[in-house]
């Protein structure tokens, strides 16, 4: 019987990441040490839930949205689809996914894009020119019923303007998972695992996402 790949998608939590300007640095340190005598080692984490590969709850940019604790489960574990665009891909619009090649009923769609070459080669600094999706892009796939959308950068809406493409997919109950490597990963179906951290109260958590072979 052969044995299906998994896939680690998630990014390395690290302070070495590429950061969205204005978020607070991350502190990622370890207080308590063998090597000087402590009877354990111990290390905190200090940083905004946005940073590394993380979910968008509704809340994040609706007023009255869901929170991370009440986002279902059954949203962020099932058969998910990798979708690839060219490098000459800048804009993920409603008439490119047209011709992208989206399967019927897929629920939970994955973008990868140029943005995977960042991970590829330990890029720190932040791009701002990085490749999203535009607001009739999201009305798209809601209208197709997708109901999870996941990019390869630190968001789903461009830098310039990222209001209307949040509120567009927060607001019809979609959940965005930011931030992840798909460097490795080809294109075709695969069954989604995404397990945000259960933070009470907030528009997002880091998550561990991974991919199986189906």
């Amino acid at each position: 019987m052969s044995v299906k790949k998994l896939y680690d998608i998630s990014l390395p939590l690290s302070a070495d990441l590429p950061l969205w300007p204005g978020d607070p640095a991350p502190v990622i340190e370890r207080f308590s040490k063998m090597e000087e005598g402590e009877g354990q080692n111990i290390s905190r984490v200090e940083m905004c839930v946005h940073f590394g590969t993380h979910i968008d709850a509704p809340f994040h940019f609706v007023a009255d949205g869901a929170k991370v604790e009440d986002v279902p489960l059954d949203l962020l574990i099932g058969p998910a689809q990798v979708i690839e665009f060219p490098p000459s891909c800048d804009m993920i619009t409603a008439e490119v996914l047209k011709l992208a090649g989206l399967d019927d009923g897929v629920q939970r769609l994955l973008f990868k894009t140029r943005n995977s070459r960042h991970w590829v080669n330990g890029d720190t600094e932040f791009d701002k020119d990085f490749v999203a999706l535009s607001v009739d892009g999201a009305q798209y796939l809601m209208a197709r019923g997708v109901r999870l959308v996941g990019i390869d950068y630190l968001s789903i809406a461009s830098f310039c303007d990222p209001v209307p493409t949040h509120v567009a997919l927060l607001k019809g109950g979609v959940v965005v998972v930011e931030n992840l490597d798909l460097s490795a990963v080809p294109t075709g179906l695969y069954e989604l695992v995404c397990l945000p951290l259960k933070v009470v109260g907030a528009e997002g958590a880091p998550a561990r996402v991974v991919l199986k072979e189906m």
